[in-house]
């Protein structure tokens, strides 16, 4: 592999995200995998958290293999920490608050009842 050796820092379109990594392009001829453990070195759940398709980062090639032109790349190694604090949205069930809807006036008979036995 004349174009990178082992240590070089280049730049990585992420391309693919799976559960065990991330896929990364360096340019049209080169790609690798970026291995979830070598992501953070925080505890990564979902690598959602710290990349997505699409973004750009800075990758380290930790070694490569000449038949596939496939790299093993560290992010860890060379940014700084990636993790993009995402908010999780609330997942919706099909009934929304209908059910909270239809509980609200039984809910509500039964305060009352235990108010009035107080008074």
């Amino acid at each position: 592999m004349k174009d990178y050796k082992k240590g070089d820092v280049v730049k990585a379109r992420i391309t693919r995200i799976e559960k065990y990594g991330a896929f990364a392009a360096i340019d049209e001829k080169y790609s690798g995998l970026i291995h979830v453990s070598e992501i953070t070195d925080r505890y990564v759940k979902e690598i959602t958290d710290f990349v997505d398709v699409g973004d750009v980062i800075n990758v380290k090639i930790l070694d490569f293999s000449e038949r596939s032109n496939a790299l093993k790349l560290s992010a860890k190694e060379v940014n700084g920490d990636l993790y993009k604090n995402k908010k999780r949205k609330i997942k919706e069930t099909v009934f929304g608050f209908y059910l909270l809807k239809a509980a609200l006036p039984s809910w509500i008979k039964k305060k009352m009842e235990e108010i009035n036995k107080k008074s």
